[in-house]
């Protein structure tokens, strides 16, 4: 009789033990779907935004490939929420191991992605922007997809260069617009005739005087601190849903 309250006692300890994992998968696996969700309407977002980070994302090669990773990933772990809240609530085994297959590639891509990111964080210098500019922007020629891209920026963020107006010396600009020191997108609003040209020969109190680099990083410096934050506590829940995953595997019979 003893034996057969303690084995009973024993496996309705197992039951709750495997209830509790079970609504704590979903708990993550909901908060997974949330950040995809996140992730998917950032990735919108930057392709939509209409205040000139696209054109900021236009610029950079590596920046327009991480916006498509992001919206893949996201649409990944949107997929992947939803599948493991049904596996956990069902406690369907070919769907946990599915979720906990997937999950580990995407968990393993992450890593790989902040690797690489940090491994290419060169190309996102000061030098690197300064360098560019220098070589390629031509000032008034809007047919140019590198010369209209700066030049949104610099209008968007009211900037001038990279680092300051003096970027235009011994640039591709100069070269073509010799009476000019700074572009027309340089210029603040004109309000009196002769304004304008005070600016392109370069007057500070006509022309924008901080570096667009300085611009865009303080306009996002929020976001991007918001951005990592997010991105360590969703690969948290991921490896929490993993283990998770595994118990209630093993655990249903």
């Amino acid at each position: 009789m003893g034996l057969g309250e303690a084995s009973a006692r024993g496996t309705t300890m197992e039951g709750d033990c495997l209830s509790c994992i079970k609504y704590l998968m979903f708990v993550f696996n909901f908060l997974i779907f949330l950040g995809g969700s996140f992730l998917l309407g950032v990735g919108v977002w930057v392709l939509v935004d209409p205040t000139g980070f696209r054109e900021i994302v236009a610029a950079n090669p590596l920046l327009f490939t991480g916006v498509y990773i992001i919206l893949a990933m996201g649409g990944m772990l949107f997929l992947l929420g939803f599948l493991g809240c049904c596996g956990a609530i069902r406690e369907n085994k070919c769907l946990l191991l599915f979720f906990f297959l997937l999950i580990l590639i995407i968990f393993l891509a992450e890593l790989a992605a902040a690797i690489l990111a940090f491994v290419f964080r060169e190309n996102l210098t000061r030098e690197y922007f300064t360098r560019e500019l220098k070589k390629h922007y031509q000032g008034y020629n809007n047919t140019d997809v590198f010369t209209s891209t700066w030049n949104a920026i610099m209008n968007t963020f009211e900037c001038c260069g990279v680092n300051s107006p003096e970027d235009y010396e011994d640039s591709l600009f100069r070269v073509l617009h010799p009476n000019d020191m700074v572009p027309k997108a340089c210029c603040r609003r004109i309000t009196h005739p002769g304004e304008e040209q005070e600016c392109l020969m370069g007057s500070m109190m006509f022309r924008y005087n901080k570096g667009c680099y300085s611009a865009v990083v303080d306009y996002f410096e929020m976001y991007i601190y918001v951005a990592g934050a997010l991105t360590i506590v969703v690969l948290t829940i991921e490896l929490f849903a993993m283990v998770f995953a595994m118990c209630l595997f093993r655990g249903i019979q």
